[in-house]
Formats: C-alpha cells, structure tokens, sequence
C-alpha cells in the first residue's frame, strides 16, 4: 500500500467521473468511478448543529488544564457536556420536526448534532441535488452530490449544516510499505522493543498502559493471526484488542488492512496491557470520521484517541470548492475534540508524510491536463486542530546486538526525501517539489493556542507538529538513492514480516507513551496534554540538567529547518519517556534485570 501513488488508473476514472458529473460540485472532484443513485437506499449521516455557549467553554477548557485552578482535571460526564453546551432542547425539537417531515428518521441525539436515517430520494432532496455512488479508497462506496448542496432554509436558520455527500476527498492514511527485510541493523527496521528502549519507555513490568484504553480510528478489519506473529515474535502476550464497526466499518483487505494493522501494533506495542479499540469506519471520509469520533466522546470510550490521516487543510476553502466554504467542517471536528477534551480524553494525530509542502494549488485541479505545478505549503487536519497533539516523526538510530532485544539510543535525524513528480489526485497535471518527511507548517485557519506562546514559534497562528517519535524515510519514488541513514518499521501483515514507513508509526507510539503516563498517574486522565508538554520544553530551555526531550536534531522537511526550543519539523523534539512521565527512577525498558517484554 502506497500514500500518494494513483497514476494513470485515477486518470481514467477521473475521465469517467467527470463524463457522468457535468455539473462540477467542486474544484476536487472525486476520482472515482460512479454510477446514478438508487433512490430506495438508505442512508444514515450525521446533521450538524452549533455548540452553545463557546466562550464559557473556553474558559472551562482553559481553567480544566491549568494546575492551578480549582477545576484542574475535573472532566465533565458527556450528560454534563451536552447540558452546558450542546444544542438547546427546542432547536433541536425544531430542527427535527423539520427532518421527519422530510422523511427521515432521527436515530442518535448528540452535543453535536443529531444522525438521521432516510432514503436517497429524501437526501436529494434534502440537499438540492442528485447524486451518485463513487467507489472509496477502501473499496467501499460513498454518495456524493452532482451539484453544489443547499440545505432548506428552515435547516440553516438554525445553523444546521450536513458533512455527508461532499466533493471533499478522502483523508489519506500517512504511511508506505517498503520492500520486506531482516529485522537487524543500526537503524531498524525497528519492533516496537527497540523503539521503547531507544525512547527510555519504562519496564513493562512497571508501566504498560494497563487499566488504559486507546481509540484507533481507521478503516478495515485486522487479522488475529497477524498480532499473534507480531507480539510473539518479541515474546509478548496479544494485547487486549477490541473491534467496533462504525457505519458497518470496512472488511480485512490484505492491502487496505496495513494501516489498521500498523496502527495497532504500534500503539499496542507501547502499551502493551491497554485496551485497544479499534472503531473501524467503512472509509475516510469526514462524515464516517466524525461518526466515529462522536461515538467515542458520547460514549466516554477511551481515554486516548489516536488518528493516522489527513488531508490538507485548504481543501475545506472555498478555492478549492467552486466559491463554497466547507470549512464549518473544520468547526465540526473542533466542537467533538473541544468535548472530548473537556471530558479528559486526548487526541493524538500524525502530522502528515508530505513535509512543508502537502498542499496543491487549485490550478492543479483546475487546468491541464498535461501541465506541472508545484506543491505548497500548508498544514493537515485533523492535526491541525489545537485540540489535538500533532506527532510528526524522524529517522532513528540505535545500537543494535545481534540475537537479542537489547537496543539504545544513538541518534536520529529529521531529514526528509524529495520525490519525483506525480499525479496525486489523478488530475492528469504532475505535482513537483514533493518532499517525504515530517508534516509541519502553519495553518491558515485556527490562531495560535495559548499553549503555543511557551515557545517562539515564530507566528500568530497555530503551528505543527507538537512532538516527534520514529518514523522512518526514503519511500519508493524518491528522486536521490537512499541515503544509508534512514529507518523503517516492522509491521507483521497477511502472514508476512513488511517494513513500513511514515508518521502514522509515530502517531500510535505517542498515544502508547501518554497510556503509560496515565497508568503512572493512578489512572488520571489528561485530557489535551499539549499544555503540558509545551511548558515541559519551555522548563528545559530555561533550566540547566533538567531534560524532557530530545532537541538539536538535524532535519529539513522541504520547507521548514529544525532548530530552536521548537521547529515546525519536529515540534519540541522527540521524548525522554522516563523523564517526560517523571518517572526516572522507574527501571527502563530493556534492563536485564527487569526485561521490557518477559
């Protein structure tokens, strides 16, 4: 499975979508093959709703994460959420009269809104266009519009907005498989062992995630037999994995499978006796995420949320959506992570494989075919999100023993790789300047947090990554022959032992490490940890001996340079797990006398 690899096939099925869709609903069609609509099939699509009182819950955020307010970490219930600050109970009695006498069937109520169950017919006529079935990424099917929608007036007075049956693409996974390889050498590729000992993880006997749950949003189904190769081959028991279908999720597919399995491995592999679940969605659209993250914060369900996808940000603007803004969608995910956050939960995302320059310009989507432009800068959601901790990655190296599970830190690196030009998008028009490396940049959307004004991040807005682990360079398409510093990870998938690559490996370990730290905690949620981590950099620029993280890295992403208490490369740096959790003095993973996997 490859990111950002399309080629020709997308061409022809771009060709088909757009001979079937003469009405261009968007800048960014879908690429897809499609066909008309059956009228009779029901669909099921969450209708969005604006939070109440948004200043109060800014300052409740604020005063939840400051330890020194008397509501430090005094996390609401989603009942006491939805009561504060969730739609007033006669709008939403407004606003479903108004859906039933169109024909649908309200089936969940939520802080966010509500989600419906209707026909095709209804939905089209809801929406004021016709539409048609694509195929998805993940070999599934998705409706969209052939026009631009518009809801009845009755709905958008009451500031209702549908996310379903967009032009949005799909978010992309950030990872790549390489060629298969042995595990041994100086910089991997690496089992979740080395990775552990490398970032000074404690013992598992003192600390492993045990009475924590992790949230691993992503589509299709993983294979029991997979984790048992993968955990056995380290001499570790199967982590307690849990499987939750989102919208009827998406089945095990050898191919589309390997970011499922990637993610779980990880996180698992950090955080060995946490509960893992994994809320299968049937693809990566921003509808079948949103259902799974709502489901999550309504539910209360995992403490630690951990997301490896994106797409760039400017791809809600109205420039790239033929003069609509669909950025009320970026506001969706902000008003679930604000109550996730508010009830202790953590998000944690990658920050995106494309380095400085993950965005397109829209004349690539609008002109050509047969012409190149050059890649931009930008930033990707969900990543973006000042509720949610960014985890971009670097090249690791270790020392390494051979027939052994002993390894240690030597050093990493953050340098990226350029690549050829492509088709991204299937376009039929070539995007140059690609970079593989660390996602990082500045958004155009949201300001910077408060956290953010610890550090010089050198802007007023909201930068990324916040923080760095393992993931690895050098994907098929590279421009230059791979340099001999650059690390993978291995992935146990179909049967076999593959080397993967990408910030979708440090996203997981991240949310590994902050299960550990719950644990160490007595079982305390943390809610948005960025506070926490941004003073924790701040406190090691001012004070001599006292170390959190990793810092003075080398690396180039194709845009940004790392350097500083923080770079828009790496964020702060990479974790001293021991020190970052204040646990030094806890035995560290790999220590003879206390092994990290017994």
């Amino acid at each position: 499975m490859k990111k950002h690899r399309c080629g020709a096939v997308c061409g022809m099925l771009a060709a088909a979508v757009l001979a079937t869709l003469p009405i261009a609903a968007s800048a960014i069609e879908v690429n897809r093959a499609s066909v008309a609509a059956d009228v009779q099939q029901q669909v099921q699509f969450r209708v969005s709703l604006p939070l109440r009182n948004a200043d109060d819950l800014h300052g409740l955020l604020k005063d939840l994460h400051d330890e020194q307010s008397p509501l430090y970490r005094q996390w609401l219930t989603p009942e006491q959420f939805k009561a504060r600050f969730g739609a007033d109970s006669a709008r939403l009695a407004r606003v479903t009269s108004a859906l039933q006498a169109r024909g649908f069937t309200v089936v969940g109520s939520h802080a966010t809104g509500l989600t419906v169950r209707g026909s095709v017919g209804a939905a089209q006529a809801l929406m004021g266009s016709s539409m048609r079935m694509t195929q998805t990424a993940t070999g599934g099917s998705r409706l969209v519009t052939t026009a631009m929608p518009s809801l009845p007036a009755d709905l958008t007075n009451e500031g209702a907005h549908v996310v379903a049956f967009q032009h949005i693409p799909e978010h992309r996974v950030h990872s790549t498989r390489l060629a298969p390889a042995n595990r041994y050498g100086a910089v991997g590729p690496y089992w979740f062992t080395d990775i552990k000992q490398a970032y000074d993880f404690p013992s598992y006997q003192a600390y492993s995630g045990r009475g924590r749950t992790i949230a691993i949003v992503i589509s299709n189904d993983f294979s029991d037999a997979d984790m048992a190769l993968y955990f056995g081959h380290e001499k570790l028991k199967v982590p307690h994995f849990v499987r939750v279908p989102v919208l009827g999720g998406a089945p095990f597919d050898a191919n589309l499978s390997a970011e499922t399995t990637l993610d779980l491995q990880q996180s698992g592999g950090m955080a060995p006796n946490a509960t893992i679940k994994q809320y299968n969605v049937p693809d990566l659209s921003d509808n079948s995420i949103l259902e799974a993250y709502t489901e999550i914060v309504e539910g209360n369900a995992a403490d630690i949320v951990s997301s490896s996808f994106g797409l760039f940000e400017a791809a809600y603007t109205a420039a790239y959506n033929g003069g609509q803004d669909f950025t009320y969608i970026l506001d969706d995910y902000e008003a679930v992570f604000a109550q996730g956050n508010a009830q202790g939960i953590t998000f944690v995302a990658s920050s995106g494989d494309a380095g400085g320059l993950p965005r397109p310009p829209v004349e690539y989507f609008t002109t050509g075919p047969g012409l190149t432009f050059n890649l931009q800068p930008g930033v990707e959601t969900p990543a973006a999100s000042p509720h949610v901790t960014a985890v971009g990655g670097t090249n690791l190296q270790t020392t390494r023993k051979t027939n052994s599970l002993e390894s240690k830190y030597v050093s990493e690196n953050a340098f990226g790789d350029a690549l050829l030009p492509e088709d991204t998008y299937g376009t039929g028009n070539l995007l140059s300047g690609g970079y593989w490396g660390s996602g990082g940049g500045v958004s155009a959307y949201f300001k910077r947090p408060d956290y953010q004004k610890l550090v010089p991040t050198l802007s007023t807005m909201r930068t990324v990554p916040d923080v760095s682990m393992q993931m690895g360079g050098c994907p098929f398409g590279t421009i230059a022959t791979c340099p001999p510093d650059r690390s993978s990870t291995i992935v146990a998938l179909a049967g076999n032992l593959d080397q993967f690559i990408g910030t979708s490996v440090s996203a997981p370990e991240f949310a590994g490490l902050l299960a550990v730290e719950e644990e160490r905690l007595g079982g305390v949620r943390l809610g948005n940890v960025n506070r926490l981590l941004y003073a924790q950099a701040a406190l090691q620029a001012l004070v001599p001996g006292i170390k959190f993280f990793h810092t003075g890295v080398q690396g180039f992403n194709g845009y940004d340079y790392t350097g500083g208490i923080y770079d828009r490369v790496l964020g702060v740096g990479t974790p001293l797990t021991r020190s970052l959790i204040f646990a030094p003095f806890v035995a560290p993973a790999g220590n003879p006398q206390t092994p990290s996997n017994p």
